[in-house]
């Protein structure tokens, strides 16, 4: 008889734990993110509490991102949807539309004022024209506080309960980019101010030109979206000449072969691999925001 009551005791407990189980992870805020650098942001600042999806992954190219069913879905179902802004998410609309239109967008820019994009510099076509506005303001670190700042409060806004854990998140992130700018102005620094000119084959870092002082030549005509002519090669290696540019480099969301066709007809040297728009895979060289900084804005950038 003792032993029949220990094993529904037993068992009760193990039903209670079961159904318990379920509702921890349904606690957490669900999230959408559209891209990696956004979805790090957004990690940093939710914690344990939120659950976050990316629409464009790591190594993904949101120029070129067509929305699946799966992802209207994944929309339909968070509670907040981070995007962007400034034209980047050129898809963003038919996506919401599709989704049902319901969908809580929360603009991780408000509040940073945009500098217009170069002429030319953003030769995507009406699909993903970026428009006057160069989206790419991430790539400054004081705008990156601006993102979190935005982020905290739309998650203080969404969810009360977590107004302290979301607050302490981000007075330890923003503690960590106030270094991370320190040590970038630093390695800028080391550089001769004449060899501070990089050319890339996508014009993404025009916020960290205005903020670091360099200067990044993005060759004209040439996107992530299209291969480049014999024409555009032959213009930008004329670009190279005339800028008497060092260094060459590579994008993980863009074709190696031009950079490296480039490089090989002139004298610059492949200075390494430049992180625009997205981050890597948590095994690669940058899968933090502060990591791909490092790496890419600063590491790549020393003599």
């Amino acid at each position: 008889m003792f032993l029949r009551q220990s094993f529904h005791i037993v068992f009760g407990v193990v039903l209670l734990l079961l159904s318990i189980t379920p509702s921890w992870s349904q606690g957490k805020v669900d999230v959408v993110a559209s891209f990696s650098i956004l979805g790090d942001f957004v990690r940093n600042v939710g914690g344990e509490r939120v659950a976050v999806t990316t629409l464009v992954g790591p190594n993904g190219d949101a120029h070129v991102f067509t929305p699946t069913p799966a992802d209207a879905k994944t929309i339909t179902s968070a509670k907040l949807v981070f995007v962007n802004g400034l034209g980047f998410e050129g898809w963003l609309p038919r996506l919401v539309k599709s989704a049902g239109g319901k969908a809580t967008i929360v603009t991780a820019t408000q509040g940073i004022k945009p500098r217009e994009a170069e002429e030319g510099g953003h030769d995507h076509g009406d699909k993903h024209d970026h428009g006057h506005d160069d989206p790419h303001a991430w790539q400054s670190v004081a705008n990156a506080k601006i993102y979190v700042a935005n982020i905290r409060d739309a998650l203080t806004k969404a969810d009360p309960a977590g107004a302290d854990v979301y607050k302490a998140n981000a007075e330890i992130y923003l503690s960590e980019l106030t270094k991370l700018e320190a040590d970038v102005k630093a390695a800028v620094a080391g550089i001769p101010e004449a060899k501070r000119k990089v050319i890339s084959t996508h014009d993404a870092f025009g916020y960290f030109a205005v903020a670091y002082g360099i200067q990044f030549v993005a060759p004209q005509g040439v996107s992530t979206e299209s291969k480049a002519s014999a024409r555009d090669v032959a213009r930008i290696i004329t670009q190279i000449r005339q800028a008497k540019i060092p260094a060459v480099f590579l994008e993980n969301v863009s074709d190696p072969r031009l950079i490296r066709r480039i490089a090989a007809e002139t004298s610059a040297k492949i200075g390494g691999t430049l992180y625009s728009d997205s981050l890597t895979a948590e095994n690669g060289d940058a899968p933090t925001y502060i990591a791909m900084v490092i790496k890419t804005l600063a590491g790549a950038l020393t003599p």
